[in-house]
């Protein structure tokens, strides 16, 4: 363990993604004054067991469910984005807020955690660029293009589940805009819940590289959240990074593990990717089970002992601590500046008729006009008839 530890010194421990502000909201409806995140421990998380674990940075989820889409998904992701950032200012002492790899390294030289955030879910941003944008601002460097709902735009991983049907075979031509967009950003694409027509249509167009922020090996546990073999290889052609997922369900398929069965994940991209493509994704407080020895975020060391213990060599372990997302995130930020005096923001936003639907206005749409208002009416006429037929049967 003295030389896990030591080589966490070295190299800031780099996880894709936690659910923490989702807990927050869940138990205390996000009033911090409500919270001592020092002594919580109805959670994965809180400030002494980050310290044991040696956390560098953690890229924080700013997830809001699919109930939410066509209603108040865009409010409910700025609180969850306002969240991260009170939870910054309220704890300086343990969390710096951080927008670049720089700070990254800024802020492991500094001992503190540094605080990112990731919005898990396309519906957050409801089919608007400029929301996109407006979100990257408010300091977002990813986007997980689905979460378990397909949006306008993408199918999610569950159409290669079967038990939701295709409706874009993939992306439709509005979600290929917006992996331009976020091309233009330096925003990370993170195809963590897409299904695999959507991975190779995002591999195919993505100048920059792609993550996986809470994802396993489907080779080691088949199932449909996880990475197949054929994607591990494009992705390490792409110079992106596959981020394990510590979540019972996609390390074994069952509903127990160890830490060693997280380790054979590890092991296993390694093998097919190559060292340069695994990272940390523990999916901590988004998850109901996890495994033997990984019971909260103070248990991150036992997976480096364990990599070191399997033959993994210090700068292996330093490529998946964190050294390979600092490589992919300064790589999205160079083809950023790249475009900055060529390349101007999309403005064509999504064709109306893909997104109509009750709870949406037409303002804007020279196209849209009274047809639209009408068809948002018959609709409206449908439902109030249906629930009145209820009504009467009753």
């Amino acid at each position: 363990m003295s030389r896990a530890l030591k080589l966490m010194t070295e190299t800031p421990l780099i996880d894709g993604h936690n659910d923490l502000p989702w807990q927050l909201r869940k138990q205390f409806n996000n009033q911090l004054e409500e919270v001592d995140l020092y002594t919580l421990e109805t959670t994965h998380t809180n400030i002494l067991k980050i310290v044991a674990g040696r956390l560098g940075a953690q890229f924080w989820s700013a997830y809001v469910p699919c109930e939410t889409q066509y209603k108040d998904a865009v409010r409910q992701t700025l609180e969850q984005i306002d969240v991260v950032h009170r939870m910054c200012r309220k704890y300086p002492e343990a969390f710096m807020f951080a927008t670049s790899s720089q700070d990254i390294r800024d802020a492991f030289r500094m001992n503190k955690t540094a605080s990112l955030i990731g919005v898990e879910g396309g519906h957050s941003i409801d089919s608007s660029l400029g929301t996109l944008r407006t979100m990257y601002q408010l300091g977002v460097r990813y986007l997980t293009l689905t979460h378990s709902c397909n949006t306008p735009w993408a199918d999610n991983w569950r159409v290669d589940e079967g038990t939701e049907p295709s409706q874009h075979d993939g992306l439709s031509p509005f979600g290929k805009q917006l992996i331009v967009e976020m091309n233009r950003l330096g925003m990370l694409i993170d195809l963590a819940h897409v299904p695999v027509k959507v991975m190779n249509q995002v591999l195919d167009l993505s100048e920059a590289p792609v993550i996986f922020s809470h994802s396993s090996a489907y080779a080691i546990c088949q199932h449909k959240r996880n990475v197949p073999d054929d994607i591990l290889k494009r992705v390490r052609e792409k110079r992106g990074i596959v981020m394990v997922n510590f979540y019972n369900d996609y390390v074994t398929c069952s509903k127990s593990a160890k830490l060693s069965d997280v380790a054979d994940h590890f092991d296993h991209i390694k093998k097919v990717a190559g060292a340069g493509a695994v990272g940390f994704g523990g999916d901590y407080d988004g998850v109901t089970r996890l495994p033997e020895d990984l019971e909260d975020v103070s248990k991150f060391p036992n997976v480096v002992a364990e990599l070191l213990r399997r033959g993994w060599t210090d700068e292996d372990v330093k490529d998946a601590l964190g050294n390979n997302l600092l490589r992919v995130f300064s790589e999205a930020e160079a083809i950023r500046d790249s475009k900055v005096n060529t390349t101007k923001p999309d403005d064509v936003p999504i064709p109306y008729d893909e997104v109509q639907n009750p709870c949406r206005t037409s303002f804007g749409y020279s196209n849209a006009g009274h047809t639209h208002s009408l068809s948002i009416v018959a609709l409206l006429l449908l439902q109030v008839l249906r629930a009145l037929s209820a009504f009467a049967a009753s």
